[in-house]
């Protein structure tokens, strides 16, 4: 059998297999290397596919040998491999590094759950963004969000309940309310398969049913993704989650509902219907606007350093979406190449909070919150980590040198490129929000003098070098674009073709 021929099946399949045993095994060591197993074989069949896709083109793989659109179809053209990547690859940095992080944070007789969840949310968002199905998407958006909320809730604050809670009130909803959409698309088409999908709503994608699906389907996705004023449930989710928890789902779980949403709205929906016949374009510009500058204002008074970040992560989500208002490539591209960037950033900014917040525990006690006032002349015991979080904050705001400066670089092309020159002033004034609230973080663990406490050290190795790849990668994607922009761009301009 080729095994490559096989890949968009195994690359579901390993992570999903890898679940199941962790909970029969029912031991801490044996799950996270079975499930790590998982997570780097999907990794590497991630890598695989993004050669394979640039080699041939789209794949489409047919499961059980059923043609399309009878049988269920997984998908994979130059924007999924993409994400597929970023989001197999973090789980594979992510994970080991999670297995010196939960010794503190979970109890350890709920080690072997952790990881069962782990490697359930990642099959899950593997294969949301691996399915040409619409059904399929929300059967693996109800694997991850359900992993998700068990993840949520092992956070050994109680309030971590009352997130995990929150979330799935919220998760529920939205995919509520993208099932209803998908409804009204099935009686309109007779189809489930996102190509067919496409073509037979050709004839009837002004009619009054279409326009609901449409409706349904982009207020559900936007409350996965967060949108403002729809990111309720993120703040706190993000906040008393344990750390690994916080870094895998800020750089993934968005970031695959964001992808599900452009998807959507240029594959099957089309550019026509959504940039010349509806507002929705102006909507959502107005509402990335709010979530750039409103959750960017809010993250600089926030006293809980994971929380400022939680707020930074919605206010980051205006960009993208600011992207997806232009009906332009360079727009686009802007907006894929930003939920990569900042996918990696927030993912490295977490880790080290993560290592950070270890570093403040008293031996044997449990991790504190990471407060400003106990984050004082922090920088003299733990530089290294404290470094690391200012290099990946510079990306948050776009400084020159980093991925982040990138990604705002097209959106300012996009917003020349439209004539909107105004826009060029906002993405540099909400700019200016992200250096008050990384410079918060600065002045306190730079130039406060540190109190006379014990505990505290530089984080261990199994801490700082997942953590500092990702770090390294804000640096190497700022600096060599040839992947991550090239990526964008031509998934960019397929999805411009298609849509148009």
């Amino acid at each position: 059998m080729n095994l490559v021929e096989h890949l968009p099946a195994l690359q579901v399949v390993l992570p999903l297999l890898s679940a199941p045993l962790a909970v029969l095994l029912r031991h801490g060591g044996i799950a996270f290397a079975v499930v790590t197993a998982g997570a780097w074989a999907a990794f590497a069949t991630a890598i695989g596919l993004w050669l394979q896709v640039g080699e041939v083109g789209v794949i489409s793989y047919h499961i059980g040998s059923w043609a399309p659109p009878w049988g269920i179809e997984y998908r994979v053209d130059r924007l999924a491999s993409f994400v597929l990547l970023l989001v197999a690859g973090t789980a594979a940095i992510v994970l080991p590094w999670s297995r010196a992080s939960i010794e503190r944070e979970i109890p350890r007789e709920l080690h072997y759950l952790y990881y069962a969840m782990f490697g359930l949310c990642l099959a899950g968002l593997l294969g949301i963004t691996i399915t040409g199905d619409a059904f399929n998407i929300f059967v693996f958006l109800e694997i991850s969000s359900l992993a998700t909320y068990v993840l949520i809730a092992l956070g050994r604050d109680r309030r971590a309940l009352t997130a995990a809670y929150r979330y799935l009130i919220m998760g529920t909803i939205g995919a509520t309310f993208y099932v209803i959409g998908v409804g009204f698309l099935y009686l309109m088409t007779g189809t489930l398969n996102l190509v067919d999908m496409a073509e037979r709503l050709r004839d009837v994608e002004s009619s009054r049913p279409v326009l609901v699906a449409l409706a349904f389907i982009t207020v559900g996705v936007s409350l996965k993704l967060a949108l403002f004023p729809l990111h309720q449930w993120l703040p706190n989710a993000y906040t008393y989650a344990p750390s690994a928890v916080t870094a895998f789902l800020a750089a993934t779980a968005t970031k695959v509902s964001i992808y599900v949403l452009i998807r959507f709205w240029f594959s099957v929906f089309g550019e026509t219907l959504i940039f010349e016949r509806l507002p929705l374009p102006e909507i959502l510009l107005l509402l990335s606007l709010a979530a750039m500058f409103a959750a960017s204002f809010i993250a600089i008074f926030q006293d809980n350093l994971k929380r400022l970040f939680a707020y930074s992560s919605v206010g980051q989500i205006g960009y993208i979406t600011l992207g997806m208002s232009f009906d332009s490539v360079s727009g686009l591209t802007a907006a894929i190449v930003h939920l990569f960037n900042h996918g990696i950033a927030k993912a490295a900014i977490f880790l080290l909070i993560g290592g950070l917040v270890l570093g403040l525990a008293k031996p044997g006690g449990a991790p504190p919150a990471p407060t400003f006032d106990r984050l004082a002349g922090l920088a003299r015991r733990m530089p290294l980590t404290c470094f690391g979080i200012v290099i990946a904050g510079l990306s948050l705001i776009g400084v020159p040198g980093t991925a982040g400066f990138i990604s705002k670089w097209y959106l300012i092309l996009a917003a020349m490129e439209a004539g909107q020159f105004w826009l060029v002033g906002a993405i540099l004034l909400s700019s200016l929000l992200a250096i008050a609230y990384v410079w918060r973080f600065v002045e306190v663990a730079y130039f406060r003098p540190a109190p006379e406490a014990a505990g505290r050290q530089e984080a261990s190795l199994g801490l700082l070098l997942p953590a500092w790849l990702l770090v390294i990668a804000t640096l190497w994607f700022g600096l060599d674009t040839s992947f991550s922009v090239g990526s964008a761009a031509e998934a960019a301009r397929f999805l411009v073709k298609v849509g148009g």
